[in-house]
């Protein structure tokens, strides 16, 4: 079987690559602009290009025919467009990775199924998923052109944390701030649910779906089934780095607002997305997926995130001294608010 990525190197897609080729033996191709050489296994075929050039991609890509195409980078509805127009009659799969943050914020029912509607009012870049979903659906219906959508949630790998309350640069102020021993904020009071996912258990359901015909023209989200509350998330890193945690809640449109004025966007990401419990349900993915199932708990996953970390700081600690003084600026803010009226 024969695949290609465009992309293919980012949190997702390298566990993805890295199965295929060691594990089940597909033949792998990708197209990206070469920058993260590094993390390509050896026996990876690459096509060094520039997607969005796509008279250059078209030239490279003449001779070739894929069992499956997966598409990691699109992000509007012109990037679908495009590809369709690149592998319409040469690829006999169209995988797009969509997001689970296109389900309705907040919706109906915390239990999340692929017939969940589908509006994000608060997030972009979740309203332009759902457009390249549908633009890819309707050529699927007209067309017959071959797409499977995969909805991931909060996928994470060795080099990061999932975490909330974040900055521009990552997670890495959050968890500097924990081991100086400083408050560190969570959304809301931090009791919503929400799911994480490590990328070697992503990887297991998303390459059953690759060449599955039960999977064209269908929509799958793809998540692991431990569900956790925000503040058993932060306790869990903490208790990795042996720190205690002092943990600050603040209501999420009150982050949102504050956020603003500094250039953090926590309209889309936690308004939009992680302030609202959400619980996965997979039932649609097993049944042809049969051996997704949970390996990496959370509690372990931290645990492998951190010690590469900590050991790579140069690659993973990037400080973010201007999210660390809007922390500072938050607390000592809500705590004046406290004193004046306690």
């Amino acid at each position: 079987m024969k695949a290609l990525f465009i992309g293919g190197t980012g949190t997702i897609s390298t566990a993805i690559v890295k199965r295929l080729v060691n594990e089940l033996g597909w033949e792998v191709w990708l197209l990206n602009r070469g920058n993260r050489t590094e993390a390509v296994p050896e026996g990876v075929h690459q096509i060094i290009a520039d997607i969005h050039q796509e008279e250059d991609a078209a030239e490279k890509l003449k001779d070739l025919t894929f069992d499956t195409v997966c598409e990691f980078i699109g992000f509007r509805v012109e990037d679908v467009e495009r590809d369709y127009r690149l592998f319409r009659g040469k690829t006999k799969q169209y995988i797009y990775t969509s997001s689970a943050s296109a389900y309705h914020k907040p919706a109906a029912d915390y239990r999340v199924t692929e017939g969940t509607s589908l509006a994000n009012p608060y997030w972009q870049y979740s309203r332009d998923k759902i457009a390249c979903e549908e633009f890819l659906m309707k050529k699927y219906r007209e067309e017959g052109f071959p797409v499977t959508i995969v909805r991931p949630s909060h996928t994470y790998d060795e080099r990061k944390l999932p975490l909330g309350v974040q900055g521009n640069k990552g997670f890495w102020q959050v968890v500097r701030r924990m081991l100086d021993g400083k408050p560190v904020l969570i959304q809301g009071d931090g009791t919503s649910l929400w799911t994480v996912t490590f990328n070697t258990d992503f990887a297991v359901g998303y390459t059953g779906l690759m060449g599955n015909p039960h999977a064209v023209g269908e929509a799958f989200q793809i998540t692991g089934d431990e569900t956790l509350t925000w503040n058993q998330i932060y306790a869990t890193v903490a208790d990795a780095l042996g720190v205690e945690l002092h943990a600050y809640h603040v209501a999420s449109d009150f982050l949102a607002a504050a956020g603003r004025k500094y250039g953090f966007d926590f309209e889309g990401s936690l308004i939009g997305d992680k302030a609202v419990s959400v619980v996965f349900d997979n039932r649609k993915l097993k049944h042809v997926v049969p051996d997704m199932r949970t390996t990496v708990r959370f509690d372990q996953g931290a645990r492998i995130a951190l010690d590469y970390i900590l050991s790579h700081p140069e690659e993973c600690q990037k400080e973010d001294p201007e999210f660390d003084q809007w922390c500072d600026k938050v607390i000592e803010t809500l705590e004046r608010a406290k004193a004046e009226f306690c």
